[in-house]
């Protein structure tokens, strides 16, 4: 489960400025999830019994809040209603229009705000909705119904002001339900990207060296699976960045991943030095490449140097894992300039492509941009693109499937030695594409897949007449083998499939097992292991003809 690392600010904030006063507010956080019946989650709220109720909003749960806040005026009729985060915060004046039961909107930075409407409410929740016009940074409605804007509110500007946002875990009782931890270092953003809200905040502001380090460390004292900096580029400062990638590596736990979004091709020299020693689950990098097509880049207020950027990220070690994004729907990109766009990013062998698709967010340059120039998407959260002039709704729609197949074969790992062979011999793109056009005529999209169904849709597309454009560029049957081995090392099967030649021997796997002085005993490693023979060597990057018998053993 995810943690919203907003509403712990607000309350965190809001805590530290009371500690001191005999009316301390009572604050409380509640999470939920968008896959929750609206009536479960009603029942909740309602069993808080609250006076005032705030949310934070994005596009992926703006539509679900929507519809849940007028039944909780039901329930709770004298409850105040707000709320805040980047879809209500930019949409303010559409949501106040259309939810006659919401009170008032955030704009901003909320905890300051949120600490200045406590305290003019003087412990009486409903008295803040007169008083809200004194407070900055609120939407909210004036006599007469209009919708008024009380002015922009100044930044928090030593975000060490802002506590930790997990105080549990200073006490070492971390949330066992939650795996992922979000953390942020710094705010703002020096990039201008077209499509981005993050823009709008063109000065950086960061949480000091020390303080970051000491909040690390409760991490890793925690034992915490995985930390996500929600920094929208943490490689700005170079003394700070590798500073803390330098505390990380000398007090990691050999638990904890952290998690950066950073831009490779700011990455100096001395911090891909650094990066050569960070051993394997310690750092994953997500890195926004969007587009190979200098013209696109150039239109989205993006770097164009994209020589540049693929140096950069080849220099940064495997031991880090690596995930790349790409975004359709951009600017002058159509199929084919897609398509080379994703033949780069393939290239450069991410361990996973993330095909995103442009949504048009209210307040940025792109929405402008879009309304003039012929783009069409939805009306509704999450605003995303539907047909543009370079790319047909049925464009976009095999896209759509052509992210499914990426996610399926490359994302997921299951399918490495058969990807990586077929991409090291010919056009990634152009394989795949085939493929979406043979797995469309098989109704493969139309449902969720098991990987088992995968499987057997490949090797049935790798012995259809629909893949003959590659025999000259691979070698059927080492492909097979390799299919074979992704198959059989993905774990112990009970049954083989039609299409897979179990090449079994009880003897030569019993007399592997007691060659192997990692398992107990052979009778006990038959039932975590495999016997498999196969015509090449798998395993090899030649992949040479050669009888190859092997051991696979399963955790």
């Amino acid at each position: 489960m995810h943690t919203n690392i907003a509403i712990r600010d607000l309350k965190n904030y809001a805590d530290k400025y009371f500690s001191d006063s005999e009316t301390k507010p009572q604050i409380e956080i509640a999470e939920y999830t968008i896959n929750q019946p609206i009536g479960e989650v009603l029942r909740s709220i309602a069993f808080f019994n609250a006076d005032w109720i705030q949310f934070s909003t994005y596009i992926w749960n703006a539509e679900y809040v929507q519809k849940l806040l007028p039944e909780i005026k039901k329930v709770l009729p004298d409850c105040i209603l707000g709320a805040g985060g980047p879809e209500f915060g930019y949409g303010a004046k559409k949501y106040l229009s259309a939810i006659a039961d919401l009170d008032f909107v955030v704009f901003g930075e909320g905890e300051r705000t949120f600490t200045d409407m406590i305290e003019k409410s003087s412990g009486r929740a409903r008295s803040v909705l007169s008083r809200l016009s004194e407070i900055k940074g609120i939407y909210c409605r004036s006599a007469n119904k209009e919708t008024l804007f009380t002015g922009n509110r100044a930044f928090i500007e030593d975000l060490d002001d802002i506590p930790f946002p997990y105080p549990e875990m200073i006490e070492g009782k971390a949330d066992e339900d939650h795996k992922i931890y979000y953390y942020e270092s710094s705010r703002g953003c020096p990039f201008s990207c077209a499509y981005c809200l993050s823009s709008v905040e063109k000065r950086v502001r960061f949480k000091s060296l020390e303080r970051t380090c000491e909040e690390i460390q409760i991490f890793l004292d925690n034992n915490i699976k995985l930390v996500k900096f929600v920094d929208r580029t943490y490689n700005l400062d170079e003394e700070r960045y590798i500073g803390i990638w330098d505390y990380i590596l000398k007090h990691h736990n050999k638990k904890t991943m952290f998690h950066f979004e950073i831009e490779a091709e700011y990455l100096s020299q001395k911090a891909l030095d650094f990066l050569q020693n960070v051993p394997e689950g310690v750092m994953q990098f997500e890195m926004g490449v969007q587009s190979a097509n200098k013209k696109t880049l150039k239109a989205i207020n993006r770097s164009a140097n994209t020589e540049e950027l693929a140096a950069k990220i080849k220099r940064i070690p495997r031991t880090i894992h690596q995930h790349l994004d790409l975004i359709a729907g951009l600017p002058f990109e159509d199929l084919e300039s897609f398509g080379k766009s994703y033949d780069f990013v393939m290239s450069l062998r991410p361990d996973a492509l993330q095909l995103g698709f442009l949504k048009i967010l209210g307040g940025t340059v792109m929405e402008k941009y879009a309304s003039e120039n012929g783009w069409k998407w939805m009306e509704s959260p999450v605003y995303e693109t539907f047909a543009t002039p370079h790319l047909s709704f049925g464009d976009i729609a095999f896209l759509k499937d052509m992210e499914i197949v990426t996610d399926a074969y490359w994302n997921k790992r299951s399918f490495s030695y058969t990807m990586n062979y077929i991409f090291s011999q010919t056009s990634p793109w152009a394989f795949l594409f085939s493929f979406v056009d043979y797995a469309r005529s098989k109704d493969a999209f139309v449902q969720a897949r098991k990987e088992s169904y995968w499987f057997e849709l490949m090797n049935d597309f790798l012995e259809s007449e629909k893949s003959d454009f590659c025999n000259s560029a691979l070698d059927k049957k080492l492909l097979y083998d390799l299919l074979r081995y992704d198959f059989v090392r993905s774990g112990k099967k009970g049954n083989f499939p039609h299409w897979y030649a179990h090449k079994y021997s009880a003897d030569k796997h019993r007399k592997l097992l007691e060659a192997d002085d990692a398992l107990v005993s052979a009778r006990s490693g038959f039932s975590v292991s495999e016997y498999e023979e196969f015509d090449y060597d798998v395993l090899s990057e030649r992949h040479e003809k050669r009888r190859t018998e092997l051991l696979i053993k399963y955790k």
